[in-house]
């Protein structure tokens, strides 16, 4: 596998593998890439965390009227991608929407009173040792940090240590499922489902991770040319990070990468 991280690396990138055992990267994988949507994974985390606490609850009002957190967690609450407009009745379509996490977060510092930064800190990058990784902004897209920082939070994805394996199993599950919408980058899907707060890859075609994915794998990209995906049925995740902003390279590398990075692991295991 490593001969397939190197090659990513030339993107220019950092790229890393990782199981609950061994770990593999290329390229500069202690240097801070924006992670942009990716940051997604971070906001939904610090989110179970507080369902679990008690300080929300799925089934809190967020969003438009009729909306709630898993609404909005699932892009399913209807509301435009950026702003407060809203383009359909909640449950009804899969409108990707970075302003639907941005209430999500606000409703979470709302209910902790304390700011939401604050609470991601202590709930999920302290915990997760994540020390060279920052929120600045957007809840939806305000993260940067290295390679390694975003290998861990592949592994917490793997085998969670934050919330429970009832709790990840629900977040990772399909959430209003049979919902159309178009996946960005990659076009409208009959069936574009998610989870709360990441994708779950079921059978999307065209999609960014491989051909050998399973259906029930979950992450997130980024428009900054990062991602980050893990496969339950492989006991695999695998990371990069660019500075390279996404694009049909992208479209074309990153489902190559991640063939490789399973055919090579398949052959050791």
């Amino acid at each position: 596998m490593i001969d397939a991280l190197a090659q990513a690396a030339r993107w220019p990138a950092a790229a890393g593998w990782t199981t609950e055992e061994r770990t593999e990267s290329a390229g500069p994988i202690e240097t801070a890439f924006p992670w942009a949507s990716v940051t997604k994974i971070l906001t939904a985390l610090a989110l179970w965390v507080a369902v679990e606490e008690g300080t929300v609850a799925w089934d809190d009002p967020v969003g438009p009227p009729g909306a709630t957190l898993s609404h909005v967690l699932a892009h399913a609450s209807g509301l435009a991608p950026d702003s407060d407009a809203v383009l359909a009745a909640p449950g009804r379509r899969r409108i990707y929407s970075n302003r639907g996490f941005e209430l999500a977060a606000a409703h979470l510092a709302t209910r902790a009173g304390m700011g939401f930064d604050q609470y991601l800190t202590a709930g999920v990058i302290e915990p997760l040792g994540l020390v060279a990784t920052k929120v600045v902004g957007s809840a939806a897209s305000g993260a940067s940090g290295p390679l390694t920082d975003l290998l861990a939070v592949g592994r917490e994805l793997m085998v969670p240590t934050l919330v429970s394996s009832e709790t990840h199993a629900l977040a990772s599950s399909v959430s209003f499922p049979g919902l159309a919408g178009v996946l960005p980058g990659f076009g409208r899907q009959k069936h574009n489902d998610w989870g709360l707060g990441l994708e779950v890859r079921d059978n999307k075609r065209p999609h960014w991770t491989g051909t050998l994915n399973s259906p029930n794998t979950i992450g997130h990209f980024g428009q900054s040319g990062a991602f980050l995906w893990m496969d339950p049925e492989r006991g695999l995740a695998l990371a990069s990070l660019s500075g390279r902003p996404f694009g049909s390279w992208a479209a074309r590398a990153w489902p190559e990468l991640s063939d490789q990075v399973i055919r090579a692991h398949a052959a050791t295991t």
